[in-house]
């Protein structure tokens, strides 16, 4: 045990992470020069494509320090803020992290964030600065704010190049110091967490485990204690790149279980595994449930489709378990699910993944987030969905969830971030500067307004350099209003918000216009009308396409030409009565990008 260290690399989006880890792997040997390419651990081509991390992925490499063999367990963790939920399980299965500060750019946001998760953890934090090689690096304003950050000396902070490979030998050198082993009991019962788990179409659910206590043998009789199955484990071992089976796995190590299991539901991340004979006596602690942020329905095109999905959304679900879905049906797109992202970025990755892993072509639905209804009856609902929120005559008040948002950004840019942050109905509560040129701004802001557009606004305004980070700071009352869109008199249930009262009226006119652009011409006139409840704020029409009836009359008297008018206006009148509007998919996308 006292050879074993398990390490995370915490950092913020395009930090260089994923090439420090390529290094680390180079020069432990793990990975030969055959298999070496760029960016290892991101496996999936979204990654790539977006030269970001989605999956935390873990890794088992061999260094010999001072004439003994050291096992390095290495979980590469994502920088995005909208899968810190993947961070938070890394952290539970470490004991120390690298925390990786861009040379260039300094300490951004989400850095702060993880790097808190990692400090409640007790996890020893080795600072590493990055991207030395690069001559606009400032090393000596950033060591500064390391410093004042995590309260190190300078000499703690290694300096380092994923390019190059400057400073990784002295990274490895400093894990096996300063990371303490594994603590655990190898003789008490079997106590191992599931952190992570993906799904094999031949082998079914493969679950990654840590062992904090005892040790798992290949063939033992185990059992899930959140679902209380029973299982063998058919098959065990460590991850390299590909799986190393091993006939015993002990406390402290990082591996794998293949036990033949089929079904999604059983295997939940963050639950323990023990054995049935000699079980532990409680299961392992600390490990949080996640919370949805944004919620959107996503419906297959086709509605044979629908079983399809589900199944989809179970596999999804297992290699991604911060997706939660219920089934869900809407009068204008049928059946489908309602489901929980942690933000935007989240669903964006979820939709693309149905599309390319599963080929499930979907329509996702406008996100909102989750209100409380106050009725006057004294109960309280949880409003996920506009067609569900209660009659205004039974709700005495609404409340919405509100958020604190840290934003950090070049001091230049300051006015233009607090505007953007005032027009969403934020509210300032400090504002400090971290050096001369970067500050630190923390908001107040309610959740629903940041959903739309407020990530791709700031990183326009601030030229791409301002990060932004956020976390639940509870609920407030709010003046919402459900806005619904009419076309001719049928209310499309897709395209229902829960929105702001004071900004009902430019959002529902904005909506108005959009889909005007967007909705085909058909024969007959089609109103698009928005309202709050009973009252109509805005409308637009789309004009027929109009056939000339009159082309075979020439000449003659004014009355024949009148009665074919006459007849084709009745062929109109009764077409708009029986003909059903279709509703684009590109209408449903448009009202996202609302700007």
């Amino acid at each position: 045990m006292n050879k074993i260290r398990n390490f995370c690399i915490i950092a913020h989006i395009d930090h260089g992470k994923s090439t420090l880890a390529d290094r680390l792997l180079e020069m432990t040997k793990t990975v030969g020069e055959r298999e070496m390419h760029d960016q290892v651990l991101d496996d999936m081509e979204l990654e790539k494509e977006r030269g970001i991390t989605i999956k935390s992925h873990a890794i088992q490499m061999d260094y010999q320090y001072k004439g003994e063999l050291y096992k390095l367990n290495l979980i590469d963790t994502p920088g995005h803020v909208d899968f810190s939920y993947e961070v938070s399980r890394s952290i539970a299965a470490c004991e120390g992290a690298l925390l990786i500060i861009d040379a260039t750019q300094g300490i951004q946001a989400q850095t702060i964030s993880n790097l808190y998760l990692a400090i409640e953890h007790d996890l020893e934090i080795i600072p590493v600065l990055n991207k030395m090689d690069l001559p606009n690096a400032m090393p000596e304003v950033v060591e500064d704010q390391i410093v004042d950050l995590i309260g190190c000396g300078k000499e703690d902070i290694i300096q380092a190049s994923g390019k190059t490979g400057l400073g990784v030998a002295q990274i490895l050198e400093r894990i096996v110091e300063q990371v303490p082993p594994p603590k655990g009991d190898p003789e008490a019962p079997l106590q191992a967490l599931i952190f992570d788990s993906v799904f094999n179409p031949f082998r079914g659910i493969i679950a990654y485990i840590k062992i904090v206590n005892g040790k798992i043998n290949k063939g033992g009789l185990v059992k899930f204690v959140a679902t209380e199955k029973q299982y063998y484990a058919d098959e065990i071992g460590i991850l390299k790149l590909a799986l190393n089976p091993r006939e015993t796995l002990s406390t402290g190590d990082v591996g794998y279980i293949i036990s033949g299991i089929k079904i999604a539901r059983e295997v939940k991340v963050g639950d323990t595994i023990t054995y049935v004979k000699n079980p532990c006596d409680k299961a392992i602690e600390g490990f949080e449930e996640v919370k949805p942020m944004v919620f959107a329905g996503i419906y297959p095109i086709d509605p044979d489709d629908y079983e399809d999905l589900r199944a989809a959304m179970d596999k999804l679900q297992l290699n991604d378990a911060s997706l939660t879905f219920e089934p869900e049906s809407s009068a204008a797109l049928g059946f489908g699910f309602r489901c929980g992202f942690l933000g935007l970025l989240h669903m964006e990755i979820i939709q693309e993944r149905l599309e390319r892993e599963f080929d499930m072509n979907v329509i996702t639905t406008v996100p909102n987030v989750s209100y409380r209804a106050h009725l006057t009856s004294g109960l309280v609902e949880e409003v996920y969905n506009p067609s569900g929120m209660p009659a205004s005559t039974l709700i005495d008040m609404i409340e919405e969830p509100y958020i604190r948002a840290s934003i950090i950004t070049a001091s230049e840019y300051i006015g233009s971030v607090m505007n953007l942050c005032l027009d969403k109905r934020g509210a300032l509560i400090s504002q400090n500067y971290l050096t001369a040129e970067r500050a630190e701004l923390v908001f107040n802001m309610p959740l629903g307004e940041i959903v739309f557009d407020f990530y791709d606004k700031l990183k326009s305004i601030s030229k791409g350099y301002a990060s932004f980070d956020y976390h639940m700071s509870g609920y407030k009352p709010a003046k919402l209003v459900r806005l619904d869109i009419l076309l001719n008199g049928e209310m499309v249930d897709a395209l229902s918000t829960l929105i702001h009262f004071d900004n009902a009226y430019n959002f529902g006119r904005r909506m108005c216009e959009k889909l005007k652009e967007l909705i085909p011409r058909q024969q007959f006139d089609i109103a698009i009308q928005a309202a709050i409840g009973a009252k109509i704020i805005a409308r637009e029409t789309v004009k027929a396409v109009r056939k000339d009836v009159t082309a075979k009359c020439y000449g003659g008297d004014i009355t024949r030409k009148r009665k074919l008018l006459e007849k084709q206006k009745k062929g109109k009148k009764r077409m708009k009565q029986v003909g059903n509007v279709e509703v684009p998919q590109k209408a449903f996308l448009a009202v996202l990008k609302l700007d």
